[in-house]
């Protein structure tokens, strides 16, 4: 295989596993997962994120998880709603799965979001 991916991008493939399908594709210097076409977490700078909204982000916040900010050239700097899980959960796929779950969760919620209304 030509440039394999790092050792977090298979640690997490392992941990999502039960979840679904996995794939991930390299994208922007890190990497994205998708589960079952779900685009729902990131590896950057070597940390994983989760994807969240206003009804999970809480939870990652009281779990001590930190949010994904892009730096720009110009100097801005960006928050996106993606979370890092709490530590423990890197230990066992059953340890993941709850924080995976919300990522999901909120991925089908924007999904649902997006979609434009039916015309009449």
């Amino acid at each position: 295989m030509k440039n394999p991916p790092p050792e977090l991008v298979q640690q997490a493939c392992e941990l999502f596993a039960p979840l679904g399908t996995i794939r991930t594709r390299r994208m922007f210097g890190g990497w994205g997962f998708y589960c079952d076409d779900l685009f729902f977490a990131i590896v950057a700078d070597e940390t994983l994120y989760l994807k969240a909204d206003v009804e999970s982000a809480e939870a990652f916040r009281q779990a001590g998880g930190i949010p994904f900010r892009v730096s720009y050239r110009d100097g801005r700097e960006e928050t996106m709603n993606y979370w890092t899980p709490p530590e423990e959960a890197f230990e066992t796929p059953n340890e993941m799965r709850p924080w995976a779950r919300r990522a999901l969760d909120a991925a089908i919620r924007s999904r649902r979001s997006k979609k434009p209304a039916h015309k009449k």
